[in-house]
């Protein structure tokens, strides 16, 4: 999917125009992406009833953010500290074959994710927005973070989305991904998704 030609796409240089270049060589060598799911992928917003939780608000956005990283060849996978059949769903909606719940210790888990995987750290990158996710945000090659996570958070990133959580921060991360190792362009080219495909 990398295209041969070694000047950027437009967008591709738009994407990239304010980030540094050691980001983009952290964002370079990225195989697998790992995100949280509240407060990243959602708002953080935790809606319950008497049988429990009952929704999440996801983001179009996001989501096709996220195909098109499976889709360029880049792992994704879902790891969060909750346990939630619609995390389940919304996976299996966007292809996702791998999800993670229920993870209290997200340094240990992203170390047998990667030996699973084959990947080394500095190939490897996470995006967290709480205290739960500085274990893993401080070992990979690639930190990402949430504008509205706390600021000992946002600090320990290499890079914070300008958008907030499940308001298409992630489709940021994603964006800007693809652009650092020049395959965002190449979803300009119509039908590569697919005309139906779920965001």
């Amino acid at each position: 999917m990398k295209r041969p030609q070694t000047l950027p796409h437009p967008a591709e240089a738009l994407v990239l125009a304010r980030i540094e270049s050691s980001v983009r060589e952290r964002l370079a060598r990225l195989k697998l992406m790992v995100f949280d799911v509240d407060g990243v992928l959602t708002d953080g917003g935790l809606w319950y009833t008497e049988q429990g939780e009952s929704i999440k608000r996801f983001n179009a956005l996001d989501g096709h953010g996220l195909k098109m990283l499976v889709v360029s060849g880049i792992q994704v996978v879902l790891m969060t500290g909750r346990e939630s059949p619609i995390v389940a769903r919304r996976a299996a909606e966007l292809g996702l074959g791998e999800v993670m719940q229920n993870v209290r210790d997200k340094g240990v888990a992203l170390n047998g994710l990667i030996a699973h995987h084959g990947i080394k750290l500095e190939q490897t990158g996470f995006m967290g927005d709480d205290l739960i996710d500085l274990p893993a945000m401080q070992r990979v090659g690639f930190s990402a973070s949430v504008p509205d996570a706390p600021a000992y958070v946002t600090q320990s990133a290499h890079w914070v989305s300008e958008r907030r959580g499940g308001h298409g921060a992630a489709r940021e991360c994603c964006d800007l991904i693809l652009a650092a190792q020049q395959r965002l362009g190449a979803f300009f080219q119509p039908g590569l998704l697919g005309s139906g495909s779920v965001q």
